[in-house]
Order: structure tokens, then C-alpha cells, then sequence
């Protein structure tokens, strides 16, 4: 049986979490989203990355909600269409926090670096390596499982590197939208409260997939020990 009640049992604060912030994020984006704002997304990203002196990264619309993000290898800046048409404190600050990703890769901010040379292995890791895990334990063979737990480790590894990166993305975004004036002192209350609660998403994946990857280990201890 592939469903593992007691793994369930082991990650639940941590899918507890994930729902909390993602309940977070779309409550905080609608607030958000109804304040006016002196730019659109689109707008106020060009205009920190001209500041930055990235004329060079182009931005266009991506399909989807809240489907923001900075592709590295294109050098592009792809925003969801709300975020890139719409005047809104929400907008500016998913935009502002994607240009800060692109801020970070023009300065080789290591983190990210990282993160982004990992993303391969990562990809594979929480692909193949769940399955090994969970075969592993339901087939009892060891060897399978402690494979499973090197490449899942991998996934955790991501994880915990990418906490930085996001955590610097939005710090950025939160300095630059008051430095250019876009985004009053005042207002950032908005903004704010947009990216602190997309941040706790983060945080509530690395904390799963370190769970997940101390439950793999217990049970491969605990077969060991059998």
C-alpha cells in the first residue's frame, strides 16, 4: 500500500503550515491587490532593472496566477498577466521581487549560483528519489530505500539554499521600491505582508522535505537495527 499513514502523521506541521501560508499569500495578495500603486508590475520592474543597469533583461507576460518568475538562462522576467497590466501594491511587489532575483543573478550572489546549479540534481531527486523511498520501505530493501534518501537529500539541500535566495529577492525588493520612490514608507505595509507571507510558502516546503527526508532516515535506521 503506497499510503503511509504514519508518514502522513510525521509531515503534517509541516503540510499544516503550507496551507496556512498559502491561504496567506491569496488573502494578502486580494488586500494587496486593491491598493493603488503608482506603476504596474511590468512599469516598476523595468524600471529597477534599467536602474540596476539590466536593460538587457527583457520582460514579458507568463499565463497563470501568481506564475511569477526570473528564467537565468534567458534573462528574462516573466510576470503573470495581473502582476504585469495592474497598478497595485500587490503587482510592484511581486515584480519588484522577481527583478531583485535578477538583480542577484547579475552580481553572481552565490546563493543563487548554487541553487541554481542544483536544480537538475534537485529535479531528479524529488522525482525518482520519492519513489525509491516509498518502494523501499514497502518492499523492505535497504539498498533501494538508502538511494531513495541520497537523492531526496539532494532536494532538502535545494531547499535550504533557496531559502536565502528568496529571502534576499524580497529584502531587495522591500529597499528599492522606497529608494525609488515607488512605494511609499507608508504603504509598505502592503507589500509587506504580499511577500512575508509568499516567503513562509518557502519555508513550509523546506520544512517538509527535511521531515520527509528524517522519516526516511528513521525507518532505514529502524530496518538496520531489524
Amino acid at each position: 500500500m503506497l499510503l503511509d499513514f504514519q508518514y502522513l502523521l510525521w509531515i503534517a506541521p509541516a503540510v499544516l503550515l503550507g496551507l496556512w501560508a498559502q491561504y496567506r499569500v491569496h488573502a494578502t495578495y486580494a488586500q494587496a491587490e486593491k491598493e493603488p500603486a503608482p506603476l504596474s508590475g511590468a512599469a516598476t520592474a523595468r524600471h529597477i532593472l534599467d536602474s540596476a543597469g539590466l536593460q538587457h533583461v527583457a520582460i514579458e507576460q507568463t499565463p497563470g496566477h501568481l506564475s511569477d518568475h526570473y528564467d537565468p538562462r534567458a534573462k528574462v522576467l516573466r510576470l503573470s498577466p495581473n502582476v504585469y497590466m495592474q497598478r497595485s501594491m500587490a503587482a510592484v511587489g511581486i515584480a519588484a521581487h522577481e527583478a531583485g532575483h535578477a538583480i542577484q543573478d547579475a552580481k553572481h550572489y552565490a546563493p543563487l549560483v548554487v541553487r541554481n546549479l542544483a536544480v537538475p540534481v534537485a529535479s531528479f531527486g524529488s522525482g525518482i528519489g520519492m519513489w525509491l523511498l516509498m518502494f523501499g520501505v514497502i518492499l523492505n530493501m535497504k539498498p533501494l530505500l538508502l538511494v531513495g534518501i541520497v537523492l531526496f537529500g539532494c532536494v532538502v539541500v535545494f531547499q535550504l539554499i533557496n531559502l536565502p535566495v528568496e529571502f534576499d529577492a524580497s529584502n531587495r525588493a522591500k529597499a528599492l521600491l522606497v529608494e525609488y520612490g515607488i512605494v511609499p514608507q507608508q504603504d509598505m505595509r502592503y507589500v509587506n505582508r504580499v511577500l512575508n507571507a509568499a516567503a513562509l510558502t518557502y519555508v513550509a516546503a523546506t520544512l517538509q522535505a527535511v521531515l520527509t527526508l528524517l522519516y526516511y532516515i528513521m525507518r532505514f535506521n529502524g530496518n538496520s537495527r531489524d
